[in-house]
């Protein structure tokens, strides 16, 4: 999940993903487990699956993959979100390092995933992936889709108070998501039987405060309070929820996810679901 939006020091993602780690873990990430059991599902991730998850996060992912039966492997640049990610999955192999550069040998996986953890900006990483998978393995990504056009929109609206260039930079990062971009850098990278798949996604939060509060523990948030300041960042994105209250049900922003199915030629060991 987290991850540097260019080719820099891997090491300042910290800065941004690990300042509120508990608040990110427990308020922000399990909106992801529609996204997460769908690839999961899509993938066929059972018993005796080696699997690495890249941008990792704070485990959730993992962890749920471990429910499945995979004996779990996974890399984040947040020290501080790794250390959530072992308490969630003290015999996993997790560890704080850079994806471009991933300390696992050759063929070490059946399966990899990454969510919304590779971008436009950090291609190189698929090409690591690719390397410690074994042949036939089985590879699923997910990226933000066509933001614009998804009715939960309004959640994401706050991260554009960064600076115009962290926003540019946001929307090169995105680019994956376009029709045919992610396909071709797949197949750039040696992977093969590319599918594109829509993935649910949904945010819910009970208020609007707490919705401002889980936004608050993410990287791209940490970008615009470097622009305008953790207080009126809080105060803009409460004041954007508050128009999207209904009564009697929670928050809800439903965003466009697209997910990319794949894998490395060789031997096929298992079949997929």
């Amino acid at each position: 999940m987290t991850t540097v939006g260019g080719q820099g020091d891997w090491t300042v993602v910290d800065e941004g993903w690990g300042r509120k780690a508990v608040d990110f873990a427990t308020l922000s990430e399990p909106g992801n487990c529609r996204e997460y059991v769908a690839m999961h599902h899509r993938l066929g991730v059972s018993d005796g699956d080696r699997l690495v998850d890249v941008a990792c996060g704070a485990g959730l992912a993992i962890e749920l993959a471990r429910a499945r039966g995979a004996s779990c492997a996974g890399i984040d640049a947040s020290s501080r979100l790794v250390v959530v990610a072992h308490d969630r999955n003290p015999l996993a192999d997790v560890r704080v390092g850079d994806m471009h550069a991933m300390p696992w040998a050759d063929e070490s996986f059946d399966v990899a995933t990454s969510f919304r953890g590779i971008w436009g900006t950090t291609p190189q990483a698929l090409g690591e992936i690719h390397r410690v998978l074994a042949p036939g393995g089985r590879f699923g990504l997910t990226v933000w889709g066509h933001i614009k056009v998804s009715t939960g929109a309004w959640a994401l609206a706050p991260f554009r108070l960064a600076a115009s260039a962290k926003v540019e930079n946001q929307a090169t990062m995105v680019t994956l998501g376009r029709p045919g971009v992610g396909e071709d850098l797949l197949a750039r990278y040696g992977f093969i039987d590319v599918e594109r798949v829509d993935v649910p996604f949904a945010w819910e939060f009970s208020d609007p405060e707490m919705y401002a509060r889980a936004l608050a523990s993410t990287g791209p948030a940490y970008e615009a309070m470097q622009n305008v300041g953790e207080a009126a960042f809080v105060a803009a994105a409460t004041q954007e929820a508050r128009a999207r209250v209904r009564d009697g049900l929670p928050l809800r922003a439903e965003i466009n996810v697209v997910g990319y199915l794949a894998r490395k030629p060789g031997a096929i060991t298992r079949e997929t679901a």
